[in-house]
């Protein structure tokens, strides 16, 4: 019965693979299957396929629509060098024009507008960027587009640098400013007079904006248009002598008003701005805009390619048209979809009104998604390259989950985070039978698995600390923490077993008294061979040092920060209704010495707690209170609040089910082949014995 039951099994299975490679030929080659698509007549067979699509779509969020054929699934794990994920549609075009000689060397760019801090999405493009020319021997210009001066700071520039240099990339000598073009821009600006491809307006810009029509009707031209190019050059050189107010006039590319993209419809190049620039001062008092520099600046330094977000796809006729125009070095514009994450906000604007409004301590508050608040989280900047080649490069917008990043976090840190004891909820525990002018020395291992890491010194006295949470008064039988009359086990040090509680005069418990078995030295188990199931940490009261530690949750409640539903809309509440007002607890505790004197930046885990970072307002290094930012937790809890799939844990359970199902063949296989050979051998013995039993018939007849 067994045979036969494998025998079906197997059988089934062949028929069903090649039911749906047929299928799947058949479709390929643009069949009808049946009528009906193949989908609907070969899901059900793949179970394992299913689940790790499901898993896909919890790590990586994307809106439903064709995709097209060099974008791919944006949750795949990355084996690309350099920054530079596998599924990375940028780095095959890249590949592809240094294979056919479009290009011997490449050349790309960062170029972000210095009025705002770098956010986690801008590590996508720098990754991207400075990974492809670090790969392909090429290099990466980081350029900043200072055309305007209204919003951009000098502080903004130097964070950028160093959000930069933090990430592990550098642009050598190749640092370059759009003020740097600013003559060659105007220069450019005046030949396209010239030609009449451009013209001074004076109509004001809600006057521009009310003629550009919309998606369904072509614009209208300004009564301006028509200036001829010496009026026009006129009027553009007196622009720039300072002799018109801001918003008086502007120059416009004389396009097509009645062309299908707006951006082509006689757009502004250049206007009016009366504002100190930071590095060229009031040399200048009008300015380039950003669609008219940015291309041009790419031609300046001969740029391959140039790799820009979404967004800009609708801008590129405009890029390409002012090129062709000005006869000058031609680039590729390459567009991918931008990073978007679960509960984070990326918009600058919404971020700096965080910052003004006091919402937030700073573009670097810990709770923040700009790089430099990830920096102070503690955050470790492999752990922010690896989740960048982890999500790809994929030309359709998609969300990813923030897990993914925390767990990209927690990876790196635990191979790099020396261990340490800290308690954030401390609760007195005094071992009554432990000498009271004693002290013990414990050199216990900074790292588990990295001996190199070295050991460090604990001591060990009658008074200590152990974590709130780990006592219970009444606890259930799966509590296997300390409670009154439990024994668990003091990592390091010894066992001990609560023996009375203390509380105050309401009721509280200030004190937990426990004894200890010496004969348990180090955690061992003692000579009578009885077992503990619970293992805390602590500290010595004697020597552990008061700390402050930040706990920081997540800076929005809803996965989509912008979103409202219908009741709020009515109330008239913005976005800011999502902010969570529990995003950042203070708690005073203990921790080790050793913690307590580490630099601004050294991370740590804290052993069953989670994993924590050094604030630059610590002062314990100079005796002062040390301050603790909690990176992340030793788990997903969030995730596990909400009913989100971890997609690690979701990817060893899968795997953990796949490799049970492997064993349960096995063995059946085997019992099946040991069965067949039982029978076998049971029939060759029933045949020997009716051989013989025959032959006695016959005698006997």
């Amino acid at each position: 019965g067994t045979c036969m039951f494998l025998a079906l099994r197997s059988f089934r299975r062949f028929v069903v693979r090649g039911v749906a490679a047929t299928l799947r030929v058949s479709e390929e080659n643009g069949g009808p299957i049946f009528g009906q698509p193949l989908t609907t007549k070969v899901r059900h067979f793949d179970v394992y396929s299913e689940k790790r699509k499901r898993l896909q779509r919890s790590m990586s969020t994307e809106p439903s629509g064709t995709n097209d054929a060099s974008s791919s699934s944006s949750s795949a794990p990355s084996t690309g060098a350099g920054g530079a994920a596998a599924n990375n549609f940028v780095r095959q075009i890249v590949e592809d024009d240094l294979k056919t000689g479009k290009h011997s060397y490449i050349i790309t760019r960062f170029p972000p507008e210095p009025n705002g801090f770098l956010h986690v999405g801008h590590a996508k493009s720098i990754c991207l960027n400075f990974g492809l020319a670090k790969e392909f021997g090429g290099r990466c210009h980081l350029r900043f587009d200072d055309t305007n001066p209204a919003k951009e700071e000098q502080r903004y520039i130097d964070s950028i640098q160093e959000d930069v240099r933090w990430l592990g990339f550098d642009w050598g000598e190749h640092l370059y400013y759009a003020s740097d073009y600013f003559e060659q821009l105007y220069e450019w600006a005046e030949k396209l007079i010239k030609q009449g491809d451009a013209f001074v307006d004076d109509q004001t810009l809600e006057e521009i904006r009310a003629t550009r029509g919309d998606i369904f009707k072509p614009g209208t031209n300004s009564p301006f248009r028509d200036r001829s190019p010496e009026e026009n050059l006129d009027l553009f050189r007196r622009m720039r002598k300072g002799e018109f107010p801001n918003g008086a006039k502007v120059l416009r590319a004389k396009i097509d008003m009645a062309d299908g993209n707006m951006n082509m419809r006689d757009p502004v190049i250049y206007r009016i701005l009366h504002e100190s620039h930071p590095r060229t001062g009031d040399k200048w008092c009008i300015y380039p805009m950003y669609d008219f520099a940015h291309g041009q600046e790419d031609s300046i330094e001969k740029v391959t390619h140039s790799v820009c977000t979404l967004e800009f796809r609708l801008h590129r006729p405009l890029y390409e048209w002012l090129q062709e125009k000005l006869d000058i070095f031609r680039v590729r514009q390459i567009e991918f979809a931008r990073l978007n994450v679960t509960g984070m906000m990326m918009s600058k604007r919404k971020l700096l009104e965080l910052v003004n409004d006091g919402v937030v301590r700073g573009w670097d508050d810990p709770r923040m998604p700009t790089l430099s608040g990830l920096r102070r989280r503690g955050f470790p900047p492999a752990a922010v390259r690896d989740f960048c080649k982890r999500i790809g490069v994929a030309e359709r917008e998609n969300v990813i989950q923030l897990d993914l990043l925390e767990n990209c976090v927690r990876e790196e840190l635990h191979h790099h985070a020396d261990r340490r004891f800290a308690v954030h909820d401390p609760l007195r525990v005094v071992i009554v039978n432990y000498p009271e002018d004693k002290t013990e020395t414990f050199e216990v291992a900074n790292h588990p698995d990295k001996e190199d890491r070295g050991k460090r010194k604990m001591t060990f006295s009658r008074n200590l600390y152990i974590s709130r949470d780990d006592f219970k008064e009444e606890a259930d039988p799966k509590f296997f923490r300390l409670a009154p009359g439990k024994e668990v086990r003091l990592r390091f040090a010894y066992w001990a077993k609560c023996v009375e509680v203390i509380k105050d005069d309401e009721g509280n418990i200030t004190e937990v008294h426990c004894t200890y078995d010496e004969n348990t030295k180090g955690g061992e188990a003692p000579p009578d061979g009885r077992k503990v199931k619970g293992t805390l940490h602590w500290v010595d009261a004697k020597t552990a040092v008061q700390a402050e530690f930040r706990l920081y949750d997540r800076l929005f409640l809803k996965d989509d920060p912008d979103s409202l539903t219908d009741e709020q809309r009515e109330e008239g509440k913005t976005w800011r209704a999502n902010l969570n007002p529990n995003s950042m607890k203070i708690a005073n505790g203990f921790c080790e010495p050793s913690a307590a004197e580490a630099p601004a930046g050294a991370s740590f885990q804290f052993e069953r707690v989670g994993f924590f970072c050094v604030d630059p307002d610590s002062s314990g290094a100079s005796g002062g209170l040390p301050v603790f930012n909690k990176t992340v937790g030793l788990t997903d809890s969030y995730a596990k609040e909400s009913g989100a799939l971890d997609p690690a844990k979701e990817a060893q359970r899968l795997a953990r089910e796949k490799a049970a199902e492997e064993r349960a063949k096995a063995k059946a296989a085997k019992e099946a082949k040991a069965a067949e050979k039982a029978a076998k051998k049971a029939a060759k013995k029933a045949a020997a014995a009716g051989g013989e039993g025959g032959g006695n018939a016959e005698e006997d007849g």
